[in-house]
């Protein structure tokens, strides 16, 4: 048996977990995606291989006990050592977009907001109506639907438009959406069909020109010119994981007793990305 808990992450900086090429050029330094709504995702290795490595630095213990062996050990050759903590991959729950007049819109779409509803649906309590509901006995709003202090412009018939960079998207009603927001607290958000996501997603992504120089020179060394591409500050992730029972007592504090951290999370942390804050909950 496993006891569930979640985590959520909020990027400070952009977060870039890729691969360190791409496209047949090899210069796009790509993040992973969903293979179904081509939305940014932390791989559960990465995030596993972090918390191990903070429970070294802060603790000093021999996180071997809850992460299993490293691969490639001696000890992993031998044994067959199962991790106390499983981990899932971290999926987009909002997305930060610029929006002329906003400034920011946070985007997400039932597919994303379902996953969120399936991970922290027992744990998380919301009011709806004056009533105080789990969050996996409330409907997804249906796609198009905005929040309350969304500003955008009324059409006729009650429906209101906004635009982004690649055009108009229209918002046929306003709700309250802060049951779907981890901290409770209402952003200018839209929820939009799963199959614009991707677009949007794309639009709002983070992206940075690189290049290598020569020692002496001022000028590009080769091939030393890449790209990079981003989730932005302040995308809202959601991920799950399961702790196994085990009769020894011990208790997993990945943050020395901490619900919460900053962490970077991700490649090029010495140029300002990966800055994260991770919360865990239901431990």
């Amino acid at each position: 048996m496993y006891k569930k808990a979640y985590g959520i992450i909020e990027t400070l900086a952009p977060l870039h977990v890729g691969a360190t090429a791409g496209e047949e050029s090899g210069n796009l330094n790509l993040i992973f995606r969903d293979q179904f709504t081509q939305t940014g995702i932390i791989p559960g290795s990465s995030i596993r291989g972090r918390l191990r490595s903070e429970m070294r630095l802060i603790a000093g213990e021999d996180a071997t006990y809850w992460y299993g062996n490293e691969a490639g050990s001696e000890q992993s050759d031998n044994n067959n050592n199962e991790s106390i903590v499983k981990f899932e991959y971290a999926s987009v729950l909002w997305l930060p977009v610029f929006c002329p007049g906003q400034p920011i819109v946070w985007v997400s779409s039932p597919r994303l907001l379902q996953r969120y509803k399936r991970i922290a649906g027992d744990v998380v309590q919301v009011q709806v109506d004056g009533q105080t509901k789990f969050l996996k006995d409330i409907d997804i709003p249906a796609h198009y639907t905005g929040s309350r202090n969304l500003k955008a412009k009324p059409l006729p018939g009650g429906t209101k438009t906004l635009f982004f960079n690649l055009g108009f998207v229209t918002v046929n009603k306003t709700v309250d959406l802060s049951p779907w927001f981890p901290t409770k607290q209402e952003q200018p958000a839209i929820i939009v069909d799963d199959n614009d996501i991707g677009m949007i997603h794309d639009m709002a992504l983070y992206r940075q020109s690189r290049v290598r120089l020569k020692l002496d020179q001022k000028v590009v060394d080769g091939a030393g010119f890449f790209n990079t591409e981003a989730l932005p500050e302040g995308t809202i992730l959601v991920f799950p994981l399961a702790i196994r029972d085990d009769k020894s007592g011990k208790k997993w504090q990945p943050f020395n007793g901490s619900q919460s951290a900053d962490i970077y999370l991700g490649g090029l942390e010495s140029i300002g990305l990966g800055h994260c804050e991770l919360t865990l909950n239901g431990l």
